[in-house]
């Protein structure tokens, strides 16, 4: 039996990185999937990857910072399948790499839109739903930014950590009522976001890693995979920090 099977999961942000691969691997795990994104081709591209895993799907083009089309993104999933399960709310952007004080009002207020503003509204809306079906399982995507800093990107670390403190009250709201609440903490990953803040040459990165190599986006997939599982029933409220043994040292 397929860990999720019969379930219906959501993903944000899952046209690309740890969200196409998430979206993959709840299609493998049993789920009907309904994901989106911005990129309408990258979309299709990616369902026609769930469908000949031999998993049924719905992409929907949605920007998580507007509060209508997560509405509208909720009501889809709804009126497709009937219910929402499982969501992973992966979507985010790369942070502007300058020290803070070069950091402009503009930037900042676009990556607080989308990493916490988004956050918070698909967790409203998914939420809502569950609360009306009787439960559910919410995984966030936050870093492992959510819980030590680095120098040069204060905005972003910033929008990790207010991700954890969303997914931590969040949880404890709602823990009572069926709907377990986490954050998955990924480290670092070999995404088009790792390609992007090393110019190019990510695997520069992976000599800092006790583990000597990078992430993969699978291996996120799959940790996401298991919280939102019957396996994971008693975990609620927790950042699973997955980076290879970084922030041990």
């Amino acid at each position: 039996m397929q860990i999720l099977e019969n379930k219906v999961a959501l993903v944000t942000g899952g046209t690309s990185g740890i969200g196409k691969a998430t979206a993959l691997a709840f299609g493998r795990a049993g789920a009907k999937v309904v994901f989106s994104g911005r990129r309408e081709q990258e979309g299709e591209d990616t369902a026609n990857l769930i469908r000949q895993s031999g998993a049924e799907c719905l992409f929907v083009r949605s920007d998580v910072s507007s509060e209508a089309e997560v509405k509208a993104l909720i009501e889809k999933t709804v009126e497709q399948y009937g219910r929402l399960d499982c969501a992973f709310n992966n979507a985010g952007i790369d942070p502007p790499q300058k020290p803070l004080h070069e950091q402009s009002v503009e930037d900042f207020d676009k990556l607080m839109g989308i990493n916490v503003r988004g956050v918070f509204l698909c967790m409203k809306s998914e939420i809502q739903q569950m609360l009306a079906q009787g439960g559910g399982v919410i995984v966030n995507n936050s870093s492992m930014g959510g819980v030590i800093a680095f120098p040069g990107i204060g905005p972003y670390i910033a929008s990790k950590h207010a991700v954890m403190g969303l997914t931590r009250s969040a949880a404890l709201d709602y823990a009572k009522q069926n709907i377990r609440i986490n954050a998955v903490n990924p480290g670092l990953i070999a995404t088009g976001m790792m390609d992007r803040l090393t110019n190019g040459n990510p695997d520069q990165m992976a000599s800092i890693v006790p583990m000597g190599r990078l992430g993969q986006p699978e291996e996120i997939a799959a940790t996401i995979v298991f919280l939102c599982s019957d396996a994971a029933s008693y975990i609620t409220c927790q950042p699973l920090v997955v980076d290879g043994g970084y922030t041990a040292t």
